[in-house]
């Protein structure tokens, strides 16, 4: 199944957000709000169970491996397919130009974010957050800029929202990961994701 842009106002984020990471089985969509019945419905159903011990250390490993083997033009390159099973959403967060800083219209929604993290229902689940480029300039150079991106929004969520560091780690994909393969450079590819990674064990 291919991506769609999810565009999500800051409104009908929460709600969305903790239904679909508690029950999509895959890239999720959500371009309106749920009503109660619809979030309980989706609430029965339980995630896709994550790849045991998947952690961001992990991913990150997989990301320098696809690196490595896929050179050449990303139109050449297999599939990220680590997380592409998992309830995951795609988040729009602005930042400065060539820049971790997130610009101050997106706190919003970063704030949201941090409703739905600390809604009951997602308590006992962890997440990654995800920073994603295009194709633009080096490859290593935008994978550490997706990295930066990915903690800073980490960081507000752990700071300014409270979320327990516990439960979200950041990760930069770089261009690896790209929305719109057939065009690499195209915005769309600029994304932040927030994805369920599994059962949260205190502790461990």
């Amino acid at each position: 199944m291919s991506k769609s842009t999810r565009n999500i106002s800051a409104a009908s984020f929460s709600l969305a957000l903790a239904a679909l990471l508690v029950g999509a089985t895959g890239p999720a969509s959500a371009q309106t709000a749920l009503n109660g019945n619809q979030i309980v419905q989706t609430m029965g159903s339980a995630a896709r169970a994550a790849p045991p011990g998947l952690s961001a250390a992990l991913i990150r490993q997989a990301v320098q491996q696809h690196m490595i083997d896929n050179p050449g033009l990303p139109i050449t390159w297999k599939p990220l397919e680590l997380l592409n099973n998992l309830a995951q959403i795609d988040v729009q967060i602005q930042f400065a130009l060539n820049s971790a800083i997130i610009r101050p219209e997106s706190y919003s929604t970063i704030g949201s974010m941090a409703d739905a993290l600390h809604h009951p229902v997602l308590g006992g689940y962890k997440f990654v957050v995800t920073g994603n480029t295009d194709t633009t300039g080096n490859r290593k150079d935008n994978l550490a800029l997706s990295q930066a991106r990915a903690d800073a929004v980490v960081e507000a969520l752990t700071t300014t929202f409270r979320v327990d560091p516990a439960r979200v780690e950041a990760v930069g994909l770089g261009a690896e990961a790209l929305e719109d393969v057939k065009n690499p450079k195209n915005p769309i590819n600029r994304r932040v994701q927030l994805i369920n990674i599994g059962k949260y064990l205190p502790g461990k």
